[in-house]
């Protein structure tokens, strides 16, 4: 992996029912890219080779959110390139959180 990042997404809505709803629609639209990705919580975390993918994916997901009917929408980023190598991978950074226990 070459390129990950996190994604929160923050719609301006009303109602906790209203951000939930918006936010799946941008949660399945990241499904819908093919790449492996994360929900936690707070933030959505993607993993990809290709920098500039990843990045168009975190312009479209505030299109997204706008088409979903939010007037605007806020998000924090963050952002690990390194195109002369390898980033940690989701399962390496907390697969080990994860495991059932045997």
């Amino acid at each position: 992996m070459k390129s990950s990042v996190a994604i929160q997404v923050l719609p301006a809505v009303d109602s906790d029912q209203e951000v939930c709803r918006i936010v799946d629609e941008v949660i399945a639209y990241i499904a819908s890219t093919g790449l492996n990705y994360y929900v936690g919580p707070c933030e959505t975390a993607i993993e990809g080779e290709d920098y500039d993918q990843l990045m168009e994916i975190v312009k479209n997901c505030q299109k997204i959110a706008i088409k979903a009917g939010c007037k605007s929408v806020s998000a924090y980023v963050k952002i690990n390139y390194r195109p002369e190598g390898k980033v940690l991978t989701i399962d390496q950074k907390i697969g080990k959180y994860h495991k059932d226990a045997e």
